[in-house]
């Protein structure tokens, strides 16, 4: 049965007192290698007669991607927690484990169209009057995100929530044992940071929240300088705020090589607009422990996507180009943040 085939079949079991369903058109959207997205144009008639169209989005389990472990179960609960809130997300429609349907779990949610999320549009001059507005936009939704109370979070009920000094530890663990597994030659800068990461633990956070776990521009939906949509809840999890931020802020986001977060914000702005929205401090010294572990969370993923590819688990050349592009440019990133960088 061919992918078309299988989405019909699917939909036509759950759209409810729907028939004669059809899939008119279906792509997968290319990029995010930590899972399949696809594009899919629903069109089906209601029991009443009438004929209804929709756009949605669904997100598979890849053979083998960037993120080893990621949960569609996990993900789908964090866009649960976030809809009606004044985080945009896509609204969530379906989740699937069941393998009978697409061989492998997956979700759907509303698609939301009009809108840009490649980060090169953001770097055209026809842009210019919008980049410092996104560029707030961005992190009012940071705020909010870190502002979002965690009782009764659907995502609370299937995701750890740590004790407040114990989140360093488990994600640089966590991190480390990814390196760990999935290194092809020796990573002595990595194993440099974790052992100053495991030497000056940050002070615990004040609040914990959830973490959105790859929070940057070309993660989001936007439209001039609005925000539409915050996509890409797969490494979420509940944590410290500030983890956001030091990976918002990461050199390699950078896409205009000047130093703005993003290609978009100033540091100082972001954070004065992340304070104002979450009601918390940034605590200079936790921020900077972030940042060094972002460099070895993210030397985690280009790894993983190397390991990935030289296995032969997966022919996706992005996870090649990933890997070539950026694991020696990490080890630059992190070096710099030690303090030490390269002449």
């Amino acid at each position: 049965m061919s992918f078309e085939e299988s989405l019909v079949r699917y939909f036509s079991a759950r759209l409810h007192d729907a028939h004669d369903v059809e899939v008119t058109h279906h792509h997968r959207i290319p990029g995010g290698a930590s899972c399949e997205t696809w594009a899919v144009d629903l069109r089906w008639i209601e029991g009443s007669g009438k004929q209804r169209e929709q756009g949605v989005i669904v997100r598979r389990d890849p053979e083998a991607g960037l993120v080893e472990d990621s949960d569609r179960r996990v993900e789908f609960s964090f866009y649960e927690s976030f809809a009606d809130s004044p985080v945009p997300v896509p609204r969530p429609l379906f989740l699937e484990t069941d393998p009978q349907w697409l061989e492998r779990p997956f979700f759907v949610m509303e698609r939301i169209d009009g809108c840009e999320s490649q980060f090169t549009a953001l770097l055209d001059p026809a842009y210019d009057a919008h980049r410092a507005g996104l560029g707030r936009r961005m992190y009012e939704v940071l705020g909010d995100i870190a502002s979002r109370p965690l009782d009764g979070l659907p995502a609370a009920a299937g995701a750890e929530i740590p004790a407040a000094a114990q989140c360093w530890r488990r994600e640089l663990e966590h991190w480390e044992s990814i390196i760990d597994r999935y290194e092809l030659e020796p990573q002595p800068i990595a194993r440099a940071g974790i052992r100053w990461l495991r030497a000056n633990p940050p002070p615990p956070p004040p609040r914990l929240s959830v973490v959105h776990g790859d929070y940057r521009t070309g993660n989001f939906l936007y439209r001039g300088s609005e925000i539409f949509g915050v996509l890409d809840w797969e490494m979420a999890h509940f944590g410290d705020p500030l983890e956001d931020i030091a990976w918002s802020f990461m050199p390699a986001w950078q896409w205009a090589r000047d130093g703005k977060a993003g290609g978009i914000a100033e540091e100082a702005d972001a954070l004065r607009v992340w304070e104002a929205r979450s009601g918390l401090r940034v605590d200079p010294t936790a921020l900077h422990w972030w940042r060094v572990f972002s460099c070895v969370k993210a030397q985690g993923i280009w790894l993983t996507a190397a390991r990935q590819f030289a296995d032969g688990r997966s022919q996706e050349l992005l996870l090649a180009f990933t890997s070539y592009w950026l694991i020696n440019a990490q080890d630059r990133y992190l070096l710099a943040a030690l303090g030490k960088p390269l002449a």
